[in-house]
């Protein structure tokens, strides 16, 4: 009987051992922030589905498996629009995040989408994307998609989408509305694996034209 205590509790050790190691595994996403260009929260920006401001708060900590890197610096990118309003869709994967002009890319009004290759398959735990943050707004119909299919036909997963009435026909999201910072949004892909990320937007409560200033796709080879 005391034998098989013992083993029983070898076996819990061995398991509680796994998961500390499994847990230390993980390490803070640090991002490269570009200058913030306003401070404070803006008091003129309404829509029905806004996240409530964190005020002076930090955003909280968001983890990732340890050997996590962004894979979509300097990958191609297509889009919806492939003739840009201004600049060029290779803005989108240059790493340069600031909000000055020349370093963002505008796409016309409505539904629009920009697609990075990331030229293999990935586990991709985290998106971050910087629309445009000269001045506070919000981007409409956000939503953040993964597949190994470049059409996006088949084996897609939706991995972030605010969409809260289905305005552009990919689901009703439960993500909120945010304002756009320098901090950029940082999206939980979860391990979702895929080649291509597809991100989509609707306009903004700035006017109708769609912007990127940067993408980043953080992943791990895929198992």
């Amino acid at each position: 009987m005391k034998t098989r205590t013992m083993l029983a509790l070898l076996i819990l050790a061995a398991a509680c051992g796994a998961v500390e190691t499994h847990a230390a595994e993980k390490v803070e996403l640090e991002l490269d922030l570009p200058q913030p260009m306003f401070v404070g929260t803006p008091k003129n920006i309404r829509t029905p589905n806004l996240e409530k401001p964190r005020g002076d708060k930090e955003r909280p900590a968001f983890y990732v498996p340890q050997g996590t890197k962004n894979v979509a610096l300097g990958k191609p990118v297509t889009s919806s629009d492939m003739m840009p309003i201004i600049g060029e869709l290779g803005l989108v994967t240059d790493a340069d995040k600031e909000a000055a002009d020349g370093c963002y890319v505008e796409l016309g009004p409505g539904k629009q989408y920009v697609q990075i290759d990331l030229g293999e398959t990935y586990a991709i735990h985290a998106i971050v994307v910087w629309h445009f943050h000269s001045d506070p707004r919000v981007y409409r119909d956000v939503v953040a998609q993964v597949s190994a299919d470049k059409d996006f036909v088949t084996g897609v997963k939706t991995v972030y989408n605010n969409d809260h009435d289905n305005s552009i026909g990919l689901g009703m999201g439960k993500e909120k509305e945010y304002i756009e910072t320098n901090e950029g949004r940082i999206m939980d892909a979860g391990g979702a694996q895929g080649r291509y990320v597809r991100l989509y937007s609707n306009g903004s409560t700035a006017g109708e034209m769609n912007h990127y200033i940067e993408v980043e796709v953080y992943a791990t080879p895929a198992e």
